[in-house]
């Protein structure tokens, strides 16, 4: 069986009969086996995924399948489905059941995609490197010595590497857009209540999203449409209706696009990263857009302002692993206040714990307002900014990334560097607006490079008809 590139490839050649959803599990379950080395998988769910496969063939054999038949799917080990274990790639989670199916992932089931697997991450979201994971560090296909970005990074190199269609990962600060950056993919973290969190073991509530990896966008915007949209088990999903994404790739209009003079002029940038958003400018421009330099002076404060505040969210929402009633519990413990102590000491680990403190730290009584309050006004100030930019233009466009995929080890014994890495993708995050990371050519050493686009709350349609106009411009 050839790779699959796309979805419409798997459509026609179910349609023409060429191959039948079970091949299709089939041919994707050799290639996780044989690409086992690169960690991108937790576990595959080999019987489920092939029980699946036969329901759908039955349903497109009486022409009744859902949308989404043929497409198999691996999700973030931070996403629930029940009767299968999910852990967040930490060990005081080890042997935890989902009790139920996330929303977001009972929607795509519900349109007959068949769940292949759960995918490796950074322990509870929290890291730019899948370097902070339980079950050991996920490779980059491109370059083995090399990361694949994270937090998302066993999603990431699992359509990569052809282990599946699409995945699912989630971003908080940029951990589907930095791993689709590092491996040349399309990824989306759409505006924060677009997608219900339902069944998501929570990092940062006020932050978290859960986006799609693909290899291009229209897939990418089908996944997306039909996860999108109110759930009545998540108040804070937005009622607001959910535009058909993958109708409405057709992009004819002259655009006004803003790019960031912080960003371009940036000393953490790479010079390859720099030339080709130049480059992409360029581009638009001749194509009779208009491209203007803005000028972002919170951009300093953006990385300071998401790490205060989601560490802080992270302190109160990890607080419930205790090893009292799930998961992990010490063996070493000799009263209940050290069953609590060594258990999330021994159950945590080390990115995870400097979080945790860090959160407690801000949230503390002498440092509350010195930091936690006044990182939600600068907040505001950051989200105010930049939806008057996005009023003013059509869309942001900068560098998804300051560096490509750098190897594993260079960051690990020094957190600010690591947390770098999310210097271009948190003021999206911070804000709460779509954003959108597409290939933008490779470095001198082969390695990918990422554009990203962002676009005003709610404005997921002309984002991706957006990026799909500059994919297809590039090819």
């Amino acid at each position: 069986m050839e790779k699959f590139l796309s979805f419409d490839e798997i459509k026609r050649a179910l349609e023409t009969k060429e191959v039948d959803c079970k091949a299709i599990v089939n041919y994707y379950l050799k290639n996780i086996e044989t690409k086992a080395h690169l960690n991108a998988f937790v576990e595959v769910y080999t019987d489920y995924a092939l029980s699946q496969a036969e329901k759908v063939n039955e349903k497109l054999a009486i022409g009744k399948a859902g949308k989404l038949a043929g497409m198999v799917i691996g999700i973030k080990d931070v996403l629930c489905l029940q009767g299968h274990e999910i852990n967040a790639s930490s060990k005081i989670l080890q042997g935890f059941e989902s009790q139920f199916t996330a929303t977001a992932v009972q929607r795509l089931i519900n349109e007959d995609a068949i769940i292949i697997g759960r995918l490796n991450c950074d322990e509870f979201g929290m890291g730019s490197s899948n370097e902070n994971s339980a079950h050991g560090k996920v490779l980059n296909a491109i370059d083995e010595d090399r990361v694949p970005g994270g937090s998302s990074g066993g999603s990431a190199v699992a359509v990569q590497a052809n282990l599946c269609t699409v995945s699912l990962g989630t971003d908080t600060g940029g951990s589907v857009r930095q791993p689709a950056a590092f491996t040349g993919l399309v990824g989306i973290k759409p505006t924060y209540s677009r997608v219900s969190r339902w069944g998501l073991i929570a990092y940062a509530s006020s932050f978290d999203t859960i986006g799609v990896f693909s290899r291009n966008v229209p897939d990418n915007a089908l996944v997306m449409e039909i996860m999108a949209g109110t759930d009545e088990f998540d108040s804070t999903a937005s009622r607001k209706p959910v535009p058909a994404y993958s109708e409405l790739l057709h992009f004819e209009k002259r655009a006004k696009v803003a790019y960031l003079k912080e960003t371009i002029e940036s000393e953490a940038l790479q010079p390859e990263i720099k030339a080709n958003t130049l480059k992409a400018l360029e581009r638009l421009k001749q194509e009779g857009h208009q491209v203007e330099e803005v000028k972002f002076p919170l951009l300093k404060y953006t990385l300071p302002t998401y790490y205060i505040l989601t560490t802080a969210e992270a302190s109160s929402n990890l607080s419930r692993f205790d090893g009292v009633k799930y998961g992990y519990r010490t063996p070493n413990a000799h009263n209940l206040e050290s069953m609590y102590k060594l258990t999330r000491s021994e159950g945590f680990g080390e990115e995870v714990k400097r979080r945790i403190m860090l959160g407690t730290f801000v949230l503390s009584a002498s440092y509350y307002d010195a930091y936690f309050t006044k990182a939600q006004k600068v907040r505001r100030l950051i989200k105010e900014f930049t939806e008057d930019l996005l009023n003013k233009y059509d869309y942001i466009v900068m560098p998804t990334t300051p560096s490509t995929a750098f190897k594993f080890g260079e960051h690990s014994n020094d957190p600010v560097a690591m947390y770098l890495e999310d210097l271009f993708t948190v003021q999206a995050s911070v804000s709460g607006v779509p954003a959108i990371s597409i290939p933008n050519g490779t470095d001198a050493n082969g390695l990918p490079i990422g554009l990203q686009i962002i676009a005003n709350s709610f404005k997921e349609a002309e984002l991706y008809a957006f990026a799909n106009y500059l994919t297809k411009s590039e090819n």
